[in-house]
């Protein structure tokens, strides 16, 4: 039965038909913004619960694209509407429903302004992720890429905090002049292979000169979204600007999209570069993780911290693809949905004390746990989850990583190892400023305790970031055919794998 159903379309255009709704409310302004948030949550919701008939009829053993639906779209031109999902695919479509509505709820009283448009925004950029992550035609994948832009530039500079023109315009250029060059490249692989099926390119093969320049052209755009070191500035001023739901959808499934980019067209299109330009990925990512993890050290904002946090925890994930073997792969792909979970977890505990006391700043907090304990006790999971405790999905991703980087490079894998190290510094840190001593403000003393929304958003991340680190094979099954299937094409085509080094 599922088989006959376009259900990829439906889950990718369900949240633009709630947009339909949300333009035919009426009513004065406090009844437009109570119906709008409703009209959001109840379809984003509706929404994932409808993204997990994927998972529940999705053959882990299977391999190639499942649930695929291709019409033709521009005549003889071999572009089509092509959609399909995988074991690399399928989990962040996942991650992108269940997120959404989580996000939505974080933002229930934090925004009282333009309450419709803000919804809007968020259902229109639902859409455009799931379509990004669903599909298999090189100009839709591009489509959906760059439209994702749009809605999270006006949620950071409309409803975003003091700076946030400046950081919503920074976000904008960084990531948009990358993605050119990648335009660039597109035409030209649609011009020696003569079609844009994302399936048929990973079977062309590309002249080893042209993978070059290909690859330069994609590494442009996938690296400022990722964001690798030196192009990650960007990254920090959109979290300290964007609302408290913008900077969970951001780290927590934006900057994912580098990492896809990079399993799904770099590694299998682009295999030879791959192998040549490993070396400086593994230099830019070993940098990324030392040195923003000394930076994360040196903030005073809570929020910023945490930005700098994802970037070097992002290195990893880097250091994992281009190890080029399954422990690496697998690690960085189980490593990108797990700080998808903590990372959106960790911005709304910043969040729920500044919508209290509307500062980030560490000095303003002290003696929390006195005040509201069971928050510390999440705020605390999701630090020990951050910085790699066992029995949490942090652990798993990070010493898969690891143990990818050491069959790769021992040196590699040795400095990696220190951003563990540097991490567990930084979180542990902020976490004794913030919620250990005294009490040190009547403010901190009144403030309101959690409320049911605020843990209807924690439970679910908590419960899934202890079930994957008890139980990481629910996650590494799924992906385990895919990424085999990119190591047998690496082999297939002449790669020399690091893991047989």
């Amino acid at each position: 039965m599922i088989d006959n159903w376009p259900i990829l379309s439906i889950i990718t255009f369900m949240p633009l038909a709630g947009v339909l709704f949300l333009l035919i409310i009426r009513g004065d302004d406090d009844t437009v913004a109570h119906n709008s948030r409703n009209v959001a949550l109840w379809v984003s919701a509706f929404t994932f619960l409808v993204s997990l008939v994927i998972l529940i009829g999705f053959d882990s053993g299977a391999p190639g694209y499942q649930f695929e639906e291709q019409r033709v779209w521009l005549g003889d031109t071999g572009i089509s509407y092509h959609m399909g999902v995988d074991g690399i695919s399928m989990p962040f479509v996942l991650l992108s429903t269940f997120l959404t509505p989580l996000a939505i709820l974080a933002s229930w009283r934090s925004i009282t302004n333009r309450v419709r448009e803000y919804m809007i925004a968020f259902l229109f950029l639902e859409t455009m992720m799931i379509g990004m992550f669903v599909s298999l035609d090189m100009l839709m994948f591009y489509l959906f890429f760059e439209a994702v832009l749009i809605p999270m530039f006006l949620i950071i500079g409309v409803w975003g905090g003091p700076r946030r023109v400046y950081a919503a315009f920074k976000f904008f250029l960084y990531t948009l002049l990358g993605s050119v060059l990648m335009l660039v490249c597109m035409l030209a692989m649609y011009i020696d292979a003569g079609t844009t099926n994302i399936p048929q390119l990973m079977s062309h093969e590309f002249a080893r000169g042209m993978q070059t320049w290909l690859f330069i052209g994609f590494f442009a755009s996938f690296a400022v979204k990722v964001p690798m070191w030196p192009v990650h500035t960007w990254l920090p001023d959109a979290h300290v600007e964007a609302p408290t739901a913008g900077s969970m959808i951001l780290a927590g499934v934006l900057l994912k999209m580098g990492g896809y980019g990079f399993l799904r067209f770099s590694l299998p299109m682009f295999p030879f570069a791959s192998e040549f330009f490993a070396p400086m990925i593994f230099v830019l990512s070993v940098v990324a993780v030392i040195y923003t993890s000394l930076v994360a050290l040196a903030q005073s904002d809570m929020k910023k911290m945490i930005a700098y946090s994802s970037v070097a925890h992002m290195g990893f994930v880097t250091i994992g693809i281009f190890s080029m073997n399954e422990q690496g792969i697998a690690g960085a792909m189980f490593q990108m949905i797990s700080h998808g979970l903590v990372s959106a977890a960790l911005f709304f505990c910043v969040g729920v004390v500044y919508d209290r006391l509307h500062t980030r700043e560490i000095s303003a907090y002290g003696g929390v746990t006195a005040v509201m304990p069971r928050y510390a006790v999440f705020f605390m999971f999701m630090m020990l989850a951050s910085v790699g405790l066992p029995g949490t999905s942090g652990f798993v991703g990070e010493m898969l990583v690891l143990v990818g980087a050491w069959q790769a490079n021992t040196w590699l894998a040795l400095f990696a190892a220190t951003g563990l190290v540097l991490g567990a510094t930084y979180m542990l840190w902020l976490y004794r400023r913030v919620m250990f001593g005294r009490v040190v403000s009547a403010e901190v003393q009144s403030m309101e305790r959690m409320q049911m929304r605020e843990y209807g958003i924690f439970l679910p991340l908590t419960i899934l970031v202890l079930f994957f680190g008890v139980y990481p094979m629910a996650l590494l099954d799924v992906m385990d055919v895919s990424i085999q299937f990119i190591l047998d094409d690496l082999t297939a085509s002449g790669v020399a794998l690091l893991v047989a080094r």
